[in-house]
Protein backbone atom coordinates (compact mmCIF):
# COMPACT_ATOMS: atom_id res chain seq x y z
CA UNK A 1 0.00 0.00 0.00
CA UNK A 2 1.13 3.80 -0.83
CA UNK A 3 0.71 4.69 2.90
CA UNK A 4 3.32 1.88 4.05
CA UNK A 5 6.06 3.04 1.33
CA UNK A 6 5.42 6.39 2.08
CA UNK A 7 6.17 5.94 5.96
CA UNK A 8 8.93 4.12 5.81
CA UNK A 9 12.26 5.59 7.71
CA UNK A 10 15.25 7.54 5.56
CA UNK A 11 18.37 5.77 5.21
CA UNK A 12 21.43 7.41 4.71
CA UNK A 13 23.20 6.52 1.27
CA UNK A 14 20.14 5.05 0.16
CA UNK A 15 20.00 4.66 -3.69
CA UNK A 16 16.35 4.28 -4.05
CA UNK A 17 13.87 6.76 -4.21
CA UNK A 18 12.06 8.54 -1.20
CA UNK A 19 8.89 10.32 -0.69
CA UNK A 20 7.91 13.19 1.12
CA UNK A 21 4.91 14.83 1.36
CA UNK A 22 4.35 18.64 1.00
CA UNK A 23 3.71 19.13 4.38
CA UNK A 24 6.52 17.54 5.63
CA UNK A 25 8.64 20.48 3.59
CA UNK A 26 7.10 22.87 6.27
CA UNK A 27 7.57 20.39 8.71
CA UNK A 28 11.17 20.63 7.89
CA UNK A 29 10.89 24.39 7.64
CA UNK A 30 9.51 24.57 11.09
CA UNK A 31 11.98 22.14 12.64
CA UNK A 32 14.59 20.04 11.25
CA UNK A 33 15.41 18.31 14.33
CA UNK A 34 11.74 16.85 14.88
CA UNK A 35 11.82 16.68 11.13
CA UNK A 36 14.97 14.63 11.47
CA UNK A 37 13.55 12.19 14.03
CA UNK A 38 10.68 11.81 12.55
CA UNK A 39 12.35 10.71 9.26
CA UNK A 40 14.91 9.04 10.61
CA UNK A 41 14.06 7.10 13.76
CA UNK A 42 9.88 7.47 13.34
CA UNK A 43 9.87 8.91 16.50
CA UNK A 44 6.90 11.31 15.63
CA UNK A 45 5.63 14.13 17.35
CA UNK A 46 2.00 13.71 19.10
CA UNK A 47 -0.96 13.61 16.86
CA UNK A 48 -3.36 16.53 16.87
CA UNK A 49 -6.73 15.52 16.55
CA UNK A 50 -8.32 15.75 13.04
CA UNK A 51 -10.60 18.96 11.78
CA UNK A 52 -13.42 16.71 10.31
CA UNK A 53 -15.55 19.95 9.83
CA UNK A 54 -12.97 21.62 7.29
CA UNK A 55 -12.65 18.19 5.55
CA UNK A 56 -16.45 17.79 5.10
CA UNK A 57 -16.41 21.49 3.70
CA UNK A 58 -13.47 20.21 1.39
CA UNK A 59 -15.47 17.15 -0.20
CA UNK A 60 -18.38 19.32 -0.60
CA UNK A 61 -16.51 22.53 -2.56
CA UNK A 62 -15.35 19.81 -4.38
CA UNK A 63 -18.30 18.48 -5.55
CA UNK A 64 -20.17 21.93 -6.36
CA UNK A 65 -16.53 22.75 -8.60
CA UNK A 66 -16.83 19.26 -9.98
CA UNK A 67 -20.45 20.06 -11.36
CA UNK A 68 -19.10 23.02 -13.03
CA UNK A 69 -16.52 21.46 -14.61
CA UNK A 70 -18.47 19.02 -16.11
CA UNK A 71 -20.59 21.73 -17.73
CA UNK A 72 -16.97 23.47 -18.74
CA UNK A 73 -18.59 26.30 -16.67
CA UNK A 74 -16.98 28.92 -13.79
CA UNK A 75 -18.17 28.30 -10.63
CA UNK A 76 -20.61 31.57 -8.92
CA UNK A 77 -17.87 31.89 -6.56
CA UNK A 78 -15.15 32.21 -9.52
CA UNK A 79 -17.76 34.89 -11.45
CA UNK A 80 -18.59 36.62 -8.19
CA UNK A 81 -14.44 37.11 -7.28
CA UNK A 82 -14.00 38.22 -11.19
CA UNK A 83 -11.91 35.46 -11.84
CA UNK A 84 -11.83 34.70 -15.61
CA UNK A 85 -11.30 30.90 -15.57
CA UNK A 86 -13.46 27.32 -15.49
CA UNK A 87 -12.61 24.13 -13.62
CA UNK A 88 -9.98 22.63 -15.15
CA UNK A 89 -10.54 18.84 -16.36
CA UNK A 90 -7.19 16.45 -16.14
CA UNK A 91 -7.25 12.51 -16.32
CA UNK A 92 -5.23 13.00 -13.12
CA UNK A 93 -7.36 15.45 -11.53
CA UNK A 94 -8.72 12.49 -8.92
CA UNK A 95 -5.12 11.42 -8.26
CA UNK A 96 -3.63 14.98 -7.93
CA UNK A 97 -6.48 15.14 -5.18
CA UNK A 98 -5.63 12.30 -3.34
CA UNK A 99 -3.75 12.51 -0.08
CA UNK A 100 -1.72 9.84 -0.49
CA UNK A 101 -0.69 10.08 -4.23
CA UNK A 102 -1.17 13.79 -4.81
CA UNK A 103 1.15 15.80 -7.65
CA UNK A 104 4.42 13.61 -7.61
CA UNK A 105 7.47 15.03 -9.04
CA UNK A 106 11.09 13.36 -8.91
CA UNK A 107 13.71 15.95 -7.66
CA UNK A 108 16.30 14.10 -9.56
CA UNK A 109 19.38 16.31 -7.93
CA UNK A 110 18.23 14.81 -4.55
CA UNK A 111 16.27 11.43 -5.48
CA UNK A 112 13.28 12.54 -3.58
CA UNK A 113 10.07 12.12 -4.87
CA UNK A 114 7.96 14.90 -3.94
CA UNK A 115 4.32 15.31 -3.53
CA UNK A 116 1.37 16.99 -2.35
CA UNK A 117 -2.57 16.98 -2.80
CA UNK A 118 -4.34 19.82 -4.44
CA UNK A 119 -7.56 21.03 -3.63
CA UNK A 120 -8.52 22.17 -6.43
CA UNK A 121 -7.01 23.63 -10.35
CA UNK A 122 -9.09 26.15 -12.54
CA UNK A 123 -7.59 27.00 -16.08
CA UNK A 124 -7.51 30.04 -17.44
CA UNK A 125 -7.86 31.54 -21.52
CA UNK A 126 -4.54 31.44 -21.90
CA UNK A 127 -4.00 27.53 -21.09
CA UNK A 128 -2.34 28.85 -17.34
CA UNK A 129 -3.47 26.29 -14.55
CA UNK A 130 -4.21 27.70 -11.15
CA UNK A 131 -3.73 26.27 -8.29
CA UNK A 132 -6.70 27.09 -5.80
CA UNK A 133 -7.09 25.90 -2.16
CA UNK A 134 -9.98 25.60 -0.14
CA UNK A 135 -9.94 27.18 3.09
CA UNK A 136 -12.17 27.24 6.31
CA UNK A 137 -12.81 28.86 9.39
CA UNK A 138 -15.08 30.95 11.79
CA UNK A 139 -14.33 35.07 12.47
CA UNK A 140 -16.34 37.66 12.92
CA UNK A 141 -14.51 39.51 9.87
CA UNK A 142 -14.72 38.29 6.91
CA UNK A 143 -11.67 36.96 5.11
CA UNK A 144 -10.68 39.23 1.57
CA UNK A 145 -6.62 37.99 2.41
CA UNK A 146 -4.00 36.45 3.92
CA UNK A 147 -2.69 38.20 7.00
CA UNK A 148 0.32 39.90 6.57
CA UNK A 149 3.67 38.06 6.24
CA UNK A 150 5.37 36.82 9.53
CA UNK A 151 2.20 34.82 10.53
CA UNK A 152 0.82 31.34 10.49
CA UNK A 153 -0.60 32.35 7.31
CA UNK A 154 2.64 32.09 5.58
CA UNK A 155 2.13 28.00 6.11
CA UNK A 156 -0.94 28.84 3.29
CA UNK A 157 1.70 30.79 0.92
CA UNK A 158 4.03 28.32 1.13
CA UNK A 159 1.77 25.64 0.72
CA UNK A 160 0.72 27.00 -2.58
CA UNK A 161 3.98 27.47 -3.20
CA UNK A 162 5.34 23.95 -3.46
CA UNK A 163 1.83 23.08 -5.65
CA UNK A 164 2.91 25.33 -8.08
CA UNK A 165 6.38 23.78 -8.50
CA UNK A 166 5.20 20.62 -8.49
CA UNK A 167 2.83 21.08 -11.18
CA UNK A 168 5.48 23.16 -13.32
CA UNK A 169 7.45 19.76 -12.81
CA UNK A 170 4.73 18.19 -14.22
CA UNK A 171 5.17 20.29 -17.45
CA UNK A 172 2.05 22.22 -16.86
CA UNK A 173 1.78 26.11 -17.65
CA UNK A 174 1.44 27.04 -14.13
CA UNK A 175 -0.04 30.96 -13.49
CA UNK A 176 1.87 32.81 -10.57
CA UNK A 177 -1.58 34.17 -9.39
CA UNK A 178 -3.52 31.25 -7.05
CA UNK A 179 -6.74 31.62 -5.62
CA UNK A 180 -8.02 30.49 -2.12
CA UNK A 181 -12.08 29.72 -1.56
CA UNK A 182 -12.21 30.96 1.99
CA UNK A 183 -14.86 29.35 4.07
CA UNK A 184 -15.90 31.84 7.51
CA UNK A 185 -18.57 29.94 9.83
CA UNK A 186 -21.55 33.32 10.30
CA UNK A 187 -22.05 33.13 13.97
CA UNK A 188 -24.35 35.73 13.98
CA UNK A 189 -27.41 33.59 13.74
CA UNK A 190 -29.81 33.81 16.69
CA UNK A 191 -29.91 29.95 17.16
CA UNK A 192 -28.26 26.58 15.50
CA UNK A 193 -31.36 24.78 14.35
CA UNK A 194 -28.90 22.08 12.97
CA UNK A 195 -27.58 24.49 10.23
CA UNK A 196 -24.45 26.67 9.89
CA UNK A 197 -24.15 29.23 6.95
CA UNK A 198 -21.03 30.25 5.91
CA UNK A 199 -19.79 33.27 4.32
CA UNK A 200 -17.48 32.69 1.30
CA UNK A 201 -14.93 34.40 -0.11
CA UNK A 202 -12.56 34.24 -3.26
CA UNK A 203 -9.40 36.24 -3.50
CA UNK A 204 -6.30 36.03 -5.29
CA UNK A 205 -2.29 34.97 -4.46
CA UNK A 206 0.21 35.49 -6.34
CA UNK A 207 3.30 33.05 -5.75
CA UNK A 208 7.20 32.99 -5.76
CA UNK A 209 7.89 29.27 -6.29
CA UNK A 210 12.09 29.93 -5.78
CA UNK A 211 12.68 28.82 -2.32
CA UNK A 212 11.16 25.51 -2.97
CA UNK A 213 14.14 23.72 -4.78
CA UNK A 214 16.39 25.83 -2.38
CA UNK A 215 14.63 23.86 0.46
CA UNK A 216 14.81 20.44 -1.13
CA UNK A 217 18.07 20.45 -1.47
CA UNK A 218 18.48 21.39 2.61
CA UNK A 219 16.11 18.82 3.46
CA UNK A 220 18.37 15.81 1.93
CA UNK A 221 21.04 16.99 3.53
CA UNK A 222 19.35 17.01 6.91
CA UNK A 223 18.34 13.34 6.06
CA UNK A 224 21.93 12.30 5.37
CA UNK A 225 23.44 14.20 8.57
CA UNK A 226 23.40 13.73 11.96
CA UNK A 227 20.65 15.08 14.47
CA UNK A 228 20.07 19.04 14.16
CA UNK A 229 20.55 20.98 17.39
CA UNK A 230 17.55 22.66 19.15
CA UNK A 231 16.00 25.60 17.38
CA UNK A 232 18.49 25.72 13.83
CA UNK A 233 15.06 25.92 11.73
CA UNK A 234 15.08 27.42 8.48
CA UNK A 235 12.50 30.06 9.75
CA UNK A 236 14.51 30.72 13.05
CA UNK A 237 11.45 29.53 15.28
CA UNK A 238 12.57 27.82 18.15
CA UNK A 239 10.32 24.60 18.71
CA UNK A 240 7.86 24.40 21.80
CA UNK A 241 8.63 20.46 21.03
CA UNK A 242 11.49 20.26 21.47
CA UNK A 243 11.87 22.68 24.43
CA UNK A 244 9.15 20.45 26.25
CA UNK A 245 11.70 17.56 25.60
CA UNK A 246 14.81 19.36 26.75
CA UNK A 247 12.86 20.29 30.10
CA UNK A 248 11.28 17.07 30.61
CA UNK A 249 14.32 15.09 30.06
CA UNK A 250 16.86 17.65 32.39
CA UNK A 251 14.10 17.06 35.22
CA UNK A 252 13.63 13.72 34.46
CA UNK A 253 17.15 13.48 35.25
CA UNK A 254 17.41 15.37 38.00
CA UNK A 255 14.11 13.33 40.09
CA UNK A 256 16.77 10.45 39.39
CA UNK A 257 19.94 12.30 41.05
CA UNK A 258 17.85 14.02 43.89
CA UNK A 259 16.33 9.71 44.65
CA UNK A 260 19.53 8.26 44.19
CA UNK A 261 21.26 11.04 47.23
CA UNK A 262 18.21 9.79 49.68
Amino acid sequence: MAWQKYDQSYIPGQKSQYKISRSKIDFFLECPRCFWMDRRLGIKRPNTPPFLINSTIDALLKKEFDGYRKKKLPHPYMVEAGVKAIPFSHEKLDDWRHNFTGVQYLHEPTNLLIFGAVDDLWVNPDGEVIVVDYKATAKDKDITDLDPPGGWHDAYRRQMEVYQWLLRGNELKVSDTGYFVYANADTSASSFDGVVKFRVNTFSYTGDASWVEKTVIKLKACLEGDIPEVGTGPLGNGCDYCKYARSRTELTIKALQDRNKK
